[in-house]
């Protein structure tokens, strides 16, 4: 059954899913915003913002710079996840200031709703922030994406694997789980030889922990299409290229130390030396 009780591996999933398929991400949910290049600057934010790290940390939001219609922009993306309705205007205002503070640019501010709640009525997408004589109040307007409100039967047709992966947290009312799985795997197995690893392995983990079959079946599933061996050797893989950085940044390490303590013991020596020179030559 749905796996949701580690909050942190329900953030990491989403932020996962997001860095994984982010031209999909913002295809099917703003198809009329062309977007270009993109690089993620959430670690520059973070450090940048001490006093907020570990607030910053458990919303696990994205930030990017990217293109959109040609035009570099800043974009940051708050993952919610809340189990009931949650007016969070406030506090996405208080991170765009901060994101214009750091950057000094224009904020598409997005707020992404993850809970399993259908909702009678949406959330507001403003927040008032000022007022002159002129123009009475201003609101700061972000945009709202409530994954609930989509059909899993919708998504799971389109060509899209992030729609696809999707479709196993939407409103799933009258769809087969076992159908929406089987589907998501089929279509993966026509795309294994252009997939890199690290979709694949998130692909697996985001089905394992949405699923709504019993474990065995989800097992048989995975065997018909191979998906076990190639998760543990995508698995091993990463561990073993894990263990290789982590020894070549330790290589680094000692020669930096070895070098610059040969290299201070050496400059001693000869100060030394040529200190005991010049009180021999006096």
């Amino acid at each position: 059954m749905t796996n949701n009780s580690n909050p942190k591996t329900h953030d990491s999933l989403f932020k996962w899913l997001i860095s994984a398929f982010t031209q999909e991400f913002f295809a099917h949910y703003f198809p009329h915003v062309k977007i270009g290049k993109y690089r993620f600057i959430d670690k520059e934010f973070i450090s940048k913002y001490e006093a907020l790290k570990e607030s910053l940390k458990g919303d696990l939001f994205l930030i990017l710079e990217v293109e959109i219609n040609g035009v570099l922009q800043e974009v940051a993306i708050q993952i919610e996840h809340q189990s009931q309705r949650k007016d969070i205007a406030e506090r996405l205002f208080e991170y765009l200031c901060y994101v214009w503070l750091l950057k000094k640019k224009p904020v598409w501010s997005i707020v992404i709703y993850t809970d399993d709640a259908v909702w009678r009525k949406p959330v507001t997408d403003k927040f008032y922030y000022a007022f002159s004589a002129k123009q009475a109040q201003q609101y700061f307007h972000f945009d709202v994406i409530k994954i609930k409100n989509e059909k899993s039967s919708d998504l799971i047709k389109q060509h899209s694997l992030l729609c696809k992966l999707l479709a196993l947290k939407a409103n799933d009312t009258g769809s087969n789980p076992e159908t929406l799985i089987y589907e998501i795997y089929q279509a993966v197995d026509q795309l294994k030889g252009k997939l890199e690893d690290d979709r694949l392995l998130l692909i697996n983990q985001w089905v394992d922990s949405y699923k709504k079959i019993p474990v065995q079946r989800f097992k048989q599933i995975k065997q018909e299409f191979n998906m076990e061996y190639i998760e543990a050797t995508i698995t091993e893989h990463i561990r073993n290229q894990a263990f290789r950085e982590g020894e070549a940044k330790g290589e680094a390490r000692g020669e930096a130390r070895g070098e610059a303590r040969g290299e201070a013991r050496g400059e001693a020596r000869g100060e030394a030396r040529g200190e005991a020179r010049g009180e021999g030559q006096g």
